[in-house]
């Protein structure tokens, strides 16, 4: 499929799960350093009071450290300047239910209490949805003609 959201604007991305404490929170990360031309932002519904050390230790393996972040609750100024809102899983209206913006869902399982293997192939799977969103964001009409 040949998508592209076709911005050259800087975008602010919000990323949403429950407990902005891993899903969320390596989304981010991976964006900002895929894509740092851009503005990712992450929260929760319900945050928990730490980011799960399974993800951080995950995400140090990768070069990312994630230690300093706290977890955060999604305000309506965080929605409101959001360009585009991905939802790790949308199980939770308060994480979901946009009036008139559009959620995407990338149906992300919860690493939450999953031993470190499981939480390794989460990663890979964020990391590699993200760097899909990082080649959609950087796909304009200009750069698609100069390339055919």
């Amino acid at each position: 499929m040949d998508f592209a959201i076709g911005y050259s604007r800087r975008m602010t991305v919000l990323f949403l799960c429950r407990q902005n404490a891993g899903r969320s929170q390596m989304a981010q990360a991976f964006l900002e350093r895929l894509a740092p031309e851009h503005s990712p932002v992450s929260g929760g519904s319900s945050p928990a009071a730490a980011i799960h050390p399974t993800v951080v230790e995950a995400m140090r393996e990768v070069g990312i450290d994630l230690a300093g972040r706290k977890p955060r609750k999604v305000d309506a100024e965080m929605r409101a300047q959001a360009d585009i809102v991905i939802s790790m899983g949308c199980d939770d209206p308060a994480v979901c239910d946009y009036p008139g913006r559009k959620v995407e869902d990338w149906a992300i399982p919860d690493p939450s209490g999953k031993p470190i293997d499981e939480v390794r192939r989460i990663r890979d799977l964020l990391r590699e949805r993200v760097e899909g969103l990082a080649r959609r964001l950087r796909s304009t009409p200009a750069e698609k003609a100069r390339s055919r």
